[in-house]
């Protein structure tokens, strides 16, 4: 049966990086997978049409996919909006909430022709494989209420840090089952001597981990977390954390790996549905230069492929597209090094297209 996948090219650099990612999945077509493709509008492209950043259309087609392949949102062009459920972001933060994407995986990968590429010591980051799984419709961001207003005459802001029992557990076994097919580990990550909310969180994963008598569960708090992650990365496996937490460990992992430009992400509901994207934002700064770097919007279509569409086989073929251009020395700006080859982010859709088609 043909599957809808809907392609959201966003802002900034999304419609540069979607373009190059959107000819691997037709070459993918080529080769048998049953997919229909479209397009639609989110975030900042949205608003200037439409006056919202997720109109009723692209929320429609949305639903309809069985997955969807984001580029970005954002960027300063949007930020005087003064209604804040009008920004870009928003948009995003609604399809995920409207789709119920509350897992994300986030993967930090260090590629060993890019070991060079990492701020760290590249002995500290060969080898790196972690997979960070984020909480994503609940907690801070989505709590209740919030707001600002005026308290004994000046003005306060405030949020809710939330999370429900059974919105952990949903989270924590997407974490555990992760572990299982990998090194066995999982490093739950809260905040357990301060904030009530993570001391459930805590109390949750223990109950759950003699299920998974085979997964080593230990517990880490977030300031000490993001220490070890720049001390000793390769310590973890799978991390599991709630929403917050989540988006700034994996954005701190990201860089270990030599490039944000580099690392894919999922977010899945509880049937499989995805919305798949670069961890990366909308680089506003670069955009329409020709020179981001597609990568980690071309390794979300294998994340797509084999986590929303069950083609493994094509996921791998995409992935190992991706290491022999990397062999060959072709890098985009942001993983350059001397003696490599610089290339545009066409140029490096077409040596990946090119790989792809040779394998």
């Amino acid at each position: 049966m043909t599957q809808k996948i809907l392609v959201l090219p966003g802002d900034g650099i999304g419609p540069e990086i979607t373009a190059q990612a959107s000819r691997i999945l037709a070459a993918c077509q080529a080769r048998g997978l049953d997919v229909d493709v479209e397009e639609g509008l989110l975030g900042g492209a949205a608003y200037d049409v439409h006056g919202e950043p997720l109109p009723a259309e692209t929320l429609e087609k949305a639903k309809a996919a069985r997955a969807i392949l984001l580029g970005a949102v954002g960027g300063p062009k949007w930020d005087k909006i003064e209604d804040l459920s009008k920004r870009p972001e928003k948009g995003l933060l609604g399809v995920r909430k409207q789709l119920g994407l509350f897992g994300n995986l986030r993967p930090a990968i260090t590629y060993p022709q890019l070991a060079d590429a990492s701020s760290l010591k590249p002995e500290l980051v060969a080898g790196l494989d972690i997979m960070i799984v984020r909480e994503l419709t609940g907690g801070i961001y989505f709590g209740q209420p919030r707001g600002i207003e005026e308290r004994d005459g000046e003005r306060v802001g405030f949020n809710t840090y939330v999370y429900s029992e059974s919105e952990i557990e949903r989270i924590g076994r997407v974490a555990f089952e992760m572990a299982q097919k990998r090194g066995k580990k999982l490093c739950s990550v809260d905040k357990a001597n301060v904030l009530e909310v993570t001391i459930l969180w805590r109390e949750v994963m223990e109950r759950l981990a003699p299920e998974y008598p085979d997964v080593e569960l230990s517990h880490m708090y977030v300031d000490n977390a993001a220490m070890q992650l720049v001390r000793a990365p390769k310590q973890f496996d799978v991390v599991v954390t709630g929403n917050m937490f989540g988006d700034i460990l994996s954005d701190a992992a990201a860089m270990l790996t030599g490039s944000i430009g580099m690392l894919p992400s999922a977010s899945l509901n509880e049937s499989g549905q995805g919305m798949y994207e670069p961890c990366h934002g909308s680089a506003p700064d670069i955009a329409g230069q020709g020179i981001a770097n597609p990568l980690a919007t071309i390794l979300s279509v294998a994340m797509m492929l084999r986590y929303s569409l069950d083609e493994p086989a094509l996921a791998q073929r995409i992935e190992d597209a991706v290491g022999q251009v990397l062999d060959d020395g072709l890098r985009t700006a942001d993983i350059a090094s001397e003696g490599m080859r610089t290339v545009s982010t066409a140029e490096m859709g077409d040596a990946v297209l090119a790989a792809f088609e040779a394998r």
